[in-house]
């Protein structure tokens, strides 16, 4: 019974840990360029109590055996880079990337991390920044006579200056960066990802070349979180929370009956 409780026990810890999977997936269902995880379980070890090919009184081998598991144990939370749903904002700062490939953003350490979150704008000195402030890597700076910006499909940014309809310059050039496993990036917060030894590494490139995907301006990427899909999970993982705790409460009341019995 106490190996009952045991196996049950882990049973209760990994769902809880799915459903704050699930509840984190949930809660940022309306943040940009956000990724939704999903909880990776396996089995853990097992007693054998009789091995498979045993010679029986007869001289049989027995092809049977008899082996008991010890429950569950998270393994992984991954991420899941498909893409997020697409909303209009027609503020050309604003971009997305149609296909593999993350923005490069320069931290105040003057380290790189990388995100999906497009929403970028101009600080004091007008250059392109993200949301917390931090440099869109290459720098790529507006000029003060500009009076409209364009980003292409392929990362150009030109800009129209004042008073001269055909003055078209090119100030810039957004450069991508794709990793050979995204899965293994590591979530910083904040819509960051860092780099690490299990993600690979960054390749750099222009839009629309090399795997990069291509860029497309006026548009966001929003969470790639399915609401329906969640809940189910949701429903499930309480449920077999519920049966591992009811296992536990089985094997408790079978020990009580041992407790109980006289000769």
């Amino acid at each position: 019974m106490i190996r009952a409780m045991g196996t049950a026990a882990s049973g209760m810890k990994a769902q809880q840990m799915n459903i704050d999977t699930i509840a984190n997936n949930l809660a940022n269902v309306n943040t940009t360029g956000y990724k939704r995880s999903h909880a990776e379980f396996q089995d853990l070890l097992y007693e054998k109590v009789m091995p498979g090919g045993q010679i029986s009184a007869d001289g049989r081998a027995v092809p049977a055996k008899i082996e008991v598991g010890h429950g569950v144990k998270l393994v992984a939370t991954n991420k899941n880079f498909g893409q997020g749903m697409v909303v209009s904002t027609n503020n050309p700062l604003d971009l997305m990337v149609e296909g593999d490939g993350f923005f490069q953003l320069r931290m105040p350490d003057g380290t790189i991390k990388y995100t999906r979150d497009g929403s970028f704008k101009m600080d004091a000195d007008r250059n392109v920044v993200s949301s917390q402030g931090y440099m869109l890597e290459p720098n790529i700076t507006v000029p003060e006579d500009a009076m409209e910006v364009a980003i292409g499909r392929s990362g150009i940014v030109s800009v129209r200056t004042a008073g001269d309809d055909a003055n078209i310059q090119e100030v810039g050039q957004v450069e991508l960066a794709r990793f050979p496993n995204a899965a293994g990036l590591d979530a910083r917060g904040g819509n960051i990802f860092s780099e690490s030894p299990a993600s690979g590494t960054p390749i750099l490139g222009n839009p629309g070349l090399d795997g990069i995907g291509e860029t497309a301006s006026g548009f966001l990427e929003m969470s790639n979180v399915e609401t329906v899909d969640e809940l189910v999970k949701m429903i499930s993982a309480q449920r077999a929370y519920e049966l591992n705790s009811k296992t536990i409460t089985m094997a408790d009341e079978m020990l009580q009956t041992i407790n109980r019995l006289k000769r």
